[in-house]
């Protein structure tokens, strides 16, 4: 059999693994728009075809990292106190916090996380991970308002979580209203989704 003739190589699971965790690495030091199948394969060692035998378009391989991401944001939720029987405000607070956290120390991953523009969102089963998260949101809101349409408010509550960690990375909240910690931003959003907050 000539070379030509020769099948190709057996992806390397190994190798899908490393180039997931190359791009995870770039995307946390250098941001969203470094993450080129050419540069994560020189980074891992490989020639720039070699990602193509796992991931066939560049989508794919973007989608793998959001995946991470997704993951790890959904461990910080997960991790957030409760019991079940935790009163769903206090949920509401304690998962909006670990979200602008998440936000603040993970820009690069936080912005890829969220261009669905950008990344092939069902072919991954990525939004088998993305709306689970977005589903506890709506879920809390519509224990606190039982009278809302608690998808919407859980969307504006969303934008509005996703504008502050924005705004407060550029420093233009920090600015603007000369805070130093983005609590009271946090519990100013939340009383303009949910209504003043009891004993307050």
């Amino acid at each position: 059999m000539s070379d030509s003739e020769k099948p190709d190589p057996e992806p390397d699971p190994d190798l899908r693994t490393r180039l997931v965790d190359v791009g995870v690495d770039l995307v946390s030091q250098e941001g969203a728009g470094a993450l080129t199948l050419r540069e994560i394969a020189r980074r891992a060692g490989v020639s720039h075809g070699a990602p193509r035998r796992h991931f066939p378009t560049h989508l794919e391989l973007l989608s793998a990292i959001a995946h991470r991401g997704f993951a790890q944001l959904g461990s910080r939720v997960s991790a957030a106190p409760s019991d079940g029987t935790a009163d769903p405000r206090a949920r509401l607070n304690e998962l909006a916090r670990a979200y602008l956290e998440f936000a603040m120390a993970n820009p690069g991953m936080y912005e890829l996380m969220f261009r669905h523009d950008l990344l092939e969102s069902g072919h991954l089963r990525l939004r088998d991970t993305s709306l689970p998260l977005f589903g506890v949101l709506v879920d809390l809101v519509g224990r606190v308002r039982p009278d809302c349409d608690a998808r919407s408010v859980a969307g504006a509550l969303w934008a509005n979580l996703h504008g502050i960690a924005q705004l407060w990375r550029w420093g233009s909240l920090q600015l603007a209203t000369g805070a130093d910690d983005f609590a009271p931003l946090l519990r100013t959003a939340l009383d303009a989704h949910l209504g003043p907050q009891a004993g307050r």
